[in-house]
């Protein structure tokens, strides 16, 4: 480890830089206790000279949203041919674009919601399903976008029709799933993949969902670890996350995350996978590596091991 190179990158330009500026520090700061040589590097879109300047031994991939997570910046890390942690160009285009990656769920067997795609403008015209139900972009994180449709509104969101809407015009529609939220964490080599502790997530009673502030803002929401589950239930979880993870090729860590309608239908569905987790003082994966086991320093320090082309 001593002496090695790592880029950590971070920032961007998507909507989830201040996430990706936060989990970037704190991964950098853990590497370099670990001993590793850090650059911390603010992405901009003069990204590729910089790197080809660093020529850095790993690139740490801390960035969040569609350019940091949709293949875009592990295709260009191909081309310079840098070892990068997380998930390859192909799984990380799958996993961000949520419709897509339901198709490919569905072909293996794990159970998501019913969902539609339309453009946005179509969704603020009509009810696309009977409410409840839940609107979202296709290719965005940390529940910027996500509109709950509750039972009794009349009306179609119209927040859909904003003239400044930043998140393209294309929306998921998926039908609300009551119930618990759950998430798991997956890591390991290809063929070696093993599920991490299951986190049940219970959000700030004065806080409308699971949404921005909860994720991030101290105090947010409760993370019940392990989840209050059966045995059957949990192990269930557990094997549909590495499904997830498998059958969307990821690489390094994921995180899929579930709804579990407990006292209802008893209804299991997976919301999405995350190839890139947050890495934050408030994140799920850290407090799950560390359930198992494994410091927040030894978790960053594997990955970087792990980074490789070619993923």
């Amino acid at each position: 480890m001593s002496g090695k190179h790592v880029a950590v990158l971070m920032g961007g330009w998507d909507s989830e830089r201040q996430v990706s500026l936060w989990s970037g520090e704190a991964c950098a700061t853990a590497l370099e206790t670990k001993g590793y040589r850090v650059t911390r590097v603010d992405v901009d879109k003069a990204i590729y000279a910089t790197l080809e300047a660093l020529r850095p031994d790993v690139a740490f991939n801390a960035l969040h949203g569609s350019w940091g997570e949709g293949g875009a910046v592990q295709g260009m890390l191909e081309t310079l041919q840098i070892p990068y942690t997380h998930s390859g160009v192909l799984a990380s285009a799958l996993a961000m674009n949520k419709d897509k990656a339901k198709l490919v769920l569905a072909q293996v067997g794990i159970p998501t919601a019913r969902g539609v795609v339309v453009d946005r403008f179509a969704a603020a015209k009509e009810h696309v399903l009977p409410p409840p139900y839940v609107v979202k972009p296709v290719a965005e994180g940390s529940s910027f976008g996500v509109i709950i449709v509750k039972a009794d509104r009349t009306h179609p969101p119209q927040e859909l029709l904003r003239e400044d809407w930043p998140y393209g015009d294309r929306v998921l529609v998926e039908s609300f799933v009551a119930g618990m939220e759950l998430t798991c964490a997956v890591m390991g080599a290809p063929g070696e993949e093993r599920a991490l502790g299951i986190i049940e997530i219970v959000p700030n009673e004065t806080l409308p969902f699971y949404d921005f502030d909860a994720k991030y803002r101290k105090g947010g929401s409760l993370h019940i670890l392990p989840a209050r589950l059966l045995p059957d239930i949990y192990q269930e979880v557990q094997m549909l996350a590495v499904g997830a993870h498998r059958a969307l090729g990821c690489r390094g860590v994921s995180r899929a995350d579930f709804r579990f309608d407990a006292e209802g239908t008893g209804e299991l569905v997976c919301l999405e996978v995350n190839t890139q987790p947050g890495m934050t003082a408030t994140s799920l994966v850290p407090d799950m590596a560390a359930y198992s086991g494994l410091s927040f320093e030894d978790l960053v320090a594997w990955l970087v091991e792990d980074a490789s082309c070619n993923r």
